[in-house]
């Protein structure tokens, strides 16, 4: 309900703001910015198109442009701070968490990137770069390097002093890390238990030494995975030899979650997770047009199956009525089958021990339902064009077709995969070739089989 009731207030303050802007009266567009919070801001900003995210953009607070900025799309974020300098980018990050930092210098220009990292202090220079130096879909690439870390000698009493010298604790801190001389991890102290035990015992007696850190080069997935399974809040990062390195936050797995999500919606069509939904139409075009041209390329082919069969379909209209119903049939089953199977990789699911077991599964659901379809699709043909043998042909090549949707759909994903090609964006192409072939092949043929012996 409350997602709905956003919905509505955005598109109440858009058309607000569309209003006041053709209108000329700026000063309504300043009161409706100064009424947003960050998030809301953001959100209104992403809703508009690129012409009047400009004007909005001038409009923020210069004390609030940070905060807002935090809470863009990458995308977004490369657009507005295209037109800035090193200083100024600076001055717009300053405050901001090391792997926020590091999420906007990903996305802009390395020239841009070099002038920004040189006008820091070395502090915070060192710190960029450590992370910098690790792929962003990685863990050493989503981490920040704010911990506090205590040795396993200390007393609790010290602990607690040491805290209190601290102005404020990063956030997400539930957990201190402690680490021995080398800066080796060797466990967890938990705020919780640290306020409620005896100041005179040591974090040695009461640390949990049984949570693993995550290793810098695990995929965000996994670490997603992790924090997912254990519930976590912050997560210790470690070098292969067991250093410390920094950690990761429940607010970064929940930013590698809604990615992950929008790259297997977006991935479907053959589009990036980053799009801009108000993206410049010379912008968006090329990358559409990328994928469009695979398919027109897998077209051909089905074409050309078709075209094996000219001779038959000269001889029998009704064919060429019905083959498309053979092909999407095809394409609908295999897309049940191919999302299920890219969720369950995507989640971790599916490995060498259960693909054989699932295959075997799909199958027999495919058959049973490309039986019972059949049946209908064979009495609808035999009653429209008053001939069995049509229903029968179409019949027996949606059965045929329904399986190859079947084992398409379970192995495509699968080899893609091993092939380290992302499923989810060459799979359903391929699958809608599969599909369209078997499914032209099958019914023809057996057309040809029968209608032309």
């Amino acid at each position: 309900m409350s997602n709905g009731n956003d919905q509505l207030q955005t598109q109440k303050h858009l058309d607000t703001l569309n209003d006041a802007l053709q209108s000329g009266t700026f000063l309504q567009v300043r009161r409706l910015i100064k009424s947003l919070n960050s998030a809301d801001l953001a959100h209104l900003l992403e809703s508009s198109p690129p012409r009047t995210r400009q004007v909005l953009w001038t409009l923020v607070d210069k004390d609030n442009d940070g905060d807002v900025l935090q809470w863009l799309s990458s995308e977004v974020q490369a657009q507005l701070l295209s037109g800035l300098n090193a200083e100024e980018v600076v001055a717009l990050t300053e405050g901001f968490d090391t792997d926020d930092i590091v999420d906007i210098l990903q996305h802009l220009p390395d020239r841009v990137t070099q002038e920004v990292l040189q006008s820091m202090d070395i502090q915070d220079r060192q710190r960029v770069e450590q992370v910098l130096t690790y792929d962003e879909d990685t863990a050493g690439g989503l981490m920040n390097t704010d911990t506090i870390t205590v040795r396993p000698s200390h007393t609790l009493d010290v602990v607690l002093r040491y805290l209190r010298r601290h102005d404020f604790l990063p956030d997400m801190t539930d957990n201190l890390i402690v680490v021995n001389r080398q800066d080796k991890y060797l466990g967890l102290l938990p705020l919780a238990k640290l306020l409620v035990s005896d100041p005179n015992m040591t974090v040695r007696e009461i640390m949990t030494s049984d949570v693993n850190p995550i290793p810098v080069n695990m995929s965000d997935t996994e670490v997603a995975m992790l924090f997912e399974r254990n519930d976590w809040i912050s997560a210790p990062v470690v070098s292969d030899d067991n250093r410390l390195l920094g950690r990761i936050t429940i607010d970064d797995v929940i930013d590698v979650i809604r990615e992950d999500s929008d790259h297997s919606l977006m991935s479907m069509a053959g589009l990036d997770e980053e799009e801009d939904t108000f993206a410049p139409v010379l912008k968006a075009s090329p990358r559409r047009a990328i994928w469009l041209t695979i398919n027109l390329a897998t077209a051909f082919i089905a074409a050309a199956v078709i075209n094996l069969f000219d001779d038959t379909l000269e001889h029998l209209v009704a064919l060429a009525v019905l083959m498309p119903v053979v092909a999407s049939m095809g394409g609908v089953a295999g897309s049940q089958t191919l999302t299920v199977v890219i969720r369950g990789i995507a989640l971790g699911q599916i490995g060498r021990s259960n693909t054989g077991w699932l295959l075997n599964r799909e199958l027999i659901l495919s058959l049973i339902n490309g039986l019972l379809m059949s049946l209908i699709a064979a009495t609808v043909c035999w009653l429209w064009f008053d001939d069995p043998w049509i229903g029968a042909i179409i019949a027996a090549a949606l059965v045929i077709n329904l399986l190859a949707a079947a084992f398409a759909g379970v192995t495509l994903p699968i080899v893609l995969k091993s092939l380290k090609i992302d499923p989810a964006l060459a799979g359903s192409v391929a699958l809608t070739t599969v599909t369209d072939a078997v499914g032209f092949l099958s019914f023809l043929g057996l057309a040809t089989l029968y209608y032309l012996r």
